[in-house]
């Protein structure tokens, strides 16, 4: 392969604790760590990698302005076009900043920007927390971090306290808002309904007017529970009595809706340590658990991300295939696709091309112009996937050599 289709190929570098969201037909992904030679390293905060869906590329742009601090953990959600990033815990400890970045831009520039001028009080600070995004906003819920003694409340569960400077750590099941348009913190009234337990490492989702969440961690428990959150009357359901079978407790796991009233969960490590690859589906309507059969067993991954792609597509990226408390080494860079539903037509007609682009190469030529540009991507796509799975299967065949 030349050197230059290797370069065109390449691929964001492995992270666990990052952020990543959709917009368009591209996936945006920032931040996260890495372990090397047992150190955690922080991930350049000045780095950018974009994946664009139809062609299977990325590229990395350079970024300016107001740049946060190389963190993990932070969470981040788009809103019509821009990327926020909240809390998340770097060299110094925990964050409660708040900062954007517009992703369609018109020059190709990136610049980040620190929002300061904001109405209200924001969350204390606290990284592993859950966001969903509905009317403009940014709802957060949970996470780990520290409060003074003065802002101790039944909203967190004490871990640890430093008695000096009297700061204590923990877990929260605390609920804030922040009005993109109106630039203000609130916090609204809970109305009504049991809040689920403080934690972190849980995961949230969007579907209608509910936020949902699942699992998490507090103490060292890790919980499978199920509850939503009425994003316009501020009332809990309570946990969620499943009928039939649902997935085992876990934390550092994803949840992404997949329809009007579907949820798809993935992976996360289990009560006995364990990284899961099982994926399973929520129905709302039945208000039940199905569990997915058809997913590799030898793909686990937690502290990844997953965002929605076109018709239905799951893009899970980065994330360990280790228990990162006890071997923090197994970062991935692969990103795993999930089809959830059928694909379209034309989708299988431009992946049937792509793949036998080599068969059809006096043909594809003959291709209307808009075809023909949609045809070529799915040709690069297909290439690219190649490449990768041949460097994968030479990295594994010199590994084992080196082993014998």
């Amino acid at each position: 392969m030349a050197a230059d289709s290797a370069e065109q190929f390449c691929v964001a570098e492995e992270r666990s604790g990052h952020c990543a969201v959709v917009d368009g037909n591209f996936l945006y992904v920032w931040g996260g760590y890495v372990s090397i030679e047992e150190n955690e390293v922080y991930l350049p905060n000045d780095e950018l990698w974009i994946y664009e869906m139809d062609s299977g590329l990325w590229t990395m742009h350079l970024m300016e302005g107001e740049l946060p601090t190389s963190m993990s953990g932070s969470c981040g959600a788009s809103i019509n076009g821009k990327l926020y990033i909240f809390g998340g815990f770097d060299d110094k400890g925990y964050s409660n900043r708040l900062y954007y970045v517009n992703l369609r831009t018109k020059n190709g520039t990136y610049r980040w920007k620190k929002i300061t001028n904001f109405k209200g009080q924001p969350p204390t600070p606290r990284d592993k927390l859950s966001c969903w995004v509905y009317k403009d906003r940014l709802i957060y819920f949970g996470g780990y971090g520290c409060r003074k003694h003065n802002e101790l409340s039944d909203c967190f569960d004490v871990h640890d306290a430093f008695w000096e400077g009297q700061i204590f750590w923990g877990w929260h099941n605390d609920v804030h808002v922040f009005d993109t348009t109106t630039q203000t913190w609130s916090q609204p009234a809970i109305r009504g309904g049991d809040p689920p337990q403080p934690r972190a490492a849980h995961t949230c989702a969007v579907l209608g007017n509910k936020g949902y969440i699942f699992g998490g961690r507090v103490l060292q428990t890790r919980m499978n529970d199920l509850h939503c959150l009425n994003l316009d009357t501020w009332t809990w359901s309570g946990r969620i009595n499943i009928s039939g079978e649902k997935p085992k407790d876990r934390s550092w796991h994803t949840l992404t809706p997949i329809g009007d009233d579907r949820l798809f969960l993935f992976g996360g490590l289990s009560s006995d340590n364990v990284p899961l690859s099982d994926g399973w589906i929520h129905s709302i309507t039945t208000n039940g658990w199905k569990q997915l059969t058809h997913l590799p067993k030898s793909r686990p991954r937690l502290w990844h991300t997953a965002c929605l792609g076109k018709e239905g597509e799951v893009m899970v990226f980065g994330g360990s295939k280790d228990d990162l408390h006890f071997m923090d080494t197994g970062h991935c860079s692969d990103l795993l696709i999930f089809q959830t539903q059928p694909y379209s037509l034309l989708r299988l007609c431009l992946d049937c091309i792509g793949k036998n682009a080599a068969l059809l190469k006096n043909q594809i030529p003959c291709l209307p112009s808009k075809l023909l540009q949609q045809v070529l991507k799915k040709i690069t796509f297909w290439a690219a996937v190649h490449h990768r799975q041949e460097k994968k299967a030479e990295t594994e065949r010199q590994s084992q050599l080196n082993a014998t």
